[in-house]
Formats: C-alpha cells, structure tokens, sequence
C-alpha cells in the first residue's frame, strides 16, 4: 500500500542571478563515485544547514540565462537510522547481468499507452519520465558534470514516442502501426538541486543527481504522479520497473523489471540490465492506494546509470537509482507547483 507521509515544506528565500554556462561539458553516462554503500552507511546525517544548501537550486533558462534560489526547509525530520541490507557479493563491470532479461516494445497499443507513454528521450542522450503537463525528472548528470552544462544542454529538447506509418502504408514488421519515431519539445528551463555540485566532488556523491525540465508547452499524455520511494521490505518481491531508450536498441523503448539488492537512505543499488541510454529513467511501483482497492503506479527513484562505488576500499560495480525521499517529493513537488501548496501529502 501507498502510505501517506507528512512532507517537509521547501520554502523559496532569494533568487540570484548567475553568469551564463559555457556549455562546453561533456556527456558521461558512466561516473566514478567517490562514495559507496560504505562510505554511505557512515555519513552524518545533514543538519538543517546543509540541507538548505543541498536543496538550493539552479535554474537554467532556454536563453542560457542563469539564476541560483535559496531555500528554507520546514519541518524535516531528520533520520539518523540509514535503511540498509545485506550486501551481495561482488561482480565484474557489466551492465547485462547474465541473461538479458530486457523486453523492445514495439506495439503501437503499449508505445502510445500508460505506462510506457511516460517515457521520454532527453536530446542529450539520455531517457527521461513525464511528472506533470509541462515537466520531465531526468538525472541531473544528463546536463550538468559537476563543473558545466553539457554540450547540446542550451537548446535542449525532449523526444515523446510516437508511431508513423510509411507512405505507402506499409508496416514495419513486428509493429502495429508503422515505424516508431519522436516528437520533439523544446524545454523552457531546467532545475537542478546545489547538491549535485558539491556531490561530484564531495562525500554525497550521487544523492542528488536528478532533474526537472519544464516543457515550453503541454504535452497532452498523461503522465505519472511521484511517491516516496519506500524501503525494499515494504515492496512487493522487492521489484521496481522502468523503462528507458538504451543506445544498444536505437529507437526502440526497453522496459524491465528487476529486484533490489541493496539500499542507503538516498540510493538503491540493483543489477537491472540496462545499458547507457537508459540513464534518467523513472523507476516507479505499483502499489495500493490506501482504503482503495485500486493498483496505482508511482515514480520511486530516477535511474542514476551504471556506476562504480567505494565498497571496503575497492572499486565495484552497481546499476544505481536515486531515491526520492519526502525531501527530494517536497522539492520536485514544489518545482513542479511553483508553492507546496499541493505538496503536503506524499
């Protein structure tokens, strides 16, 4: 079941203006984390302090404009007691793991349909998830190196799925309505909390490595409201799902499901086959609605990619997620909103 969670405020304070980017970063899909399970485990929990200063944010505008907000957090509750399971062994650098258990949807019925309508494809190359009429949750490293925005991230546009026949009207084999194809959106501004640029050098790491882009105009689908991601014990099988455009099936959306094999307070670590591409994808479940009989999916996390963590002063490999926390709901909430006004209940 979706339990309801009383939520922190984020509360807007001042909005600075910032130079504008140089734009001249470049993509990497595959990151080095300087902090692990670990190193995560043994992490002070953030004071009110810093939680200010993590949940800052920056805000890119479609005129390569700049601005930094300060925020005031209310109400946050700070948990000492990290949520964490055993550990699995370790395993080789890979991002199929044995069989690969990745399903191409083809059908028009699947492509043009909830679930899988709320993906989309980000034109920096990666995927990304439709929160709202207007705004997508992306991985913040899709845009941002730590240092810049990445090239390609000035006139940045997002691809919704669509299908079109040929001319003649022929069918592409295995399709039910012609060749899959994208309608591109231009993206009118994009956020992206301050704790992403302390953690790609500092002992965050990629807690916050995700990202909202606002669309310049609605795009018409229905999309896929966020949750409070919840500890593994509390998901059915332990199992999340999502779906993604992985640069080895170029074109096509790839769906999988897949269980959790670890956990810390911000992140999941799984072995979901996915390869790069995928990265930006929204992980979401399907649980209850509370006193309802009715199944309801949510997004849980954003597919962080294919990392490599610290584990006792050895570097091993993960498929990492990033978890939305009541935190992170209430900032991407009020992202979303403009005011938490509608951001009270997770």
């Amino acid at each position: 079941t979706w339990h309801l969670k009383k939520i922190p405020q984020i509360v807007r304070e001042r909005t600075f203006s910032l130079d504008s980017p140089k734009f001249e970063a470049k993509t990497k899909l595959e990151l080095n984390s300087v902090c692990g399970i670990e190193c995560q485990r043994k992490l002070p929990v953030p004071s009110l302090s810093d939680l200010k200063d993590l949940l800052s944010y920056e805000t890119v505008f479609e005129n390569g404009t700049r601005t930094l907000t300060e925020v005031n957090v209310l109400g946050a509750v700070l948990d000492p007691a990290g949520n964490t399971t055993t550990r699995r062994a370790s395993r080789k650098k890979r991002q199929i793991y044995g069989t690969d258990s990745r399903f191409s949807i083809y059908d028009k019925r699947f492509i043009t349909n909830f679930p899988f309508n709320t993906a989309v494809k980000v034109s920096t190359g990666c995927s990304g998830i439709l929160i709202s009429p207007k705004h997508v949750l992306t991985a913040a490293h899709c845009l941002h190196n730590g240092k810049d925005y990445v090239k390609g991230s000035k006139r940045l546009r997002v691809g919704l799925m669509k299908t079109k026949s040929r001319g003649n009207g022929r069918k592409r084999k295995g399709t039910s309505d012609g060749l899959p194809s994208f309608q591109w959106t231009r993206v009118k501004s994009t956020h992206i909390p301050k704790g992403w640029f302390k953690g790609v050098s500092g002992d965050i790491a990629l807690d916050y490595d995700y990202a909202v882009l606002e669309l310049k105009r609605p795009h018409k689908r229905k999309y896929m409201e966020l949750g409070i991601s919840p500890a593994i014990k509390m998901m059915p099988g332990s199992m999340i799902h999502f779906s993604g455009f992985d640069n080895d099936r170029s074109g096509l959306l790839v769906y999988r499901f897949c269980s959790i094999s670890d956990e810390s307070n911000d992140l999941f670590y799984q072995y979901c086959d996915a390869e790069p591409g995928s990265t930006g994808s929204g992980i979401y479940l399907r649980l209850k609605e509370p006193n309802k009989k009715k199944w309801k999916r949510k997004i849980i996390a954003v597919y962080s990619g294919h990392q490599w963590v610290d584990i006792n002063g050895e570097q091993q490999d993960y498929n990492v997620a990033v978890r939305i926390t009541p935190l992170k709901y209430a900032q991407i909430c009020f992202w979303i909103h403009g005011n938490d006004e509608n951001c009270a209940q997770g």
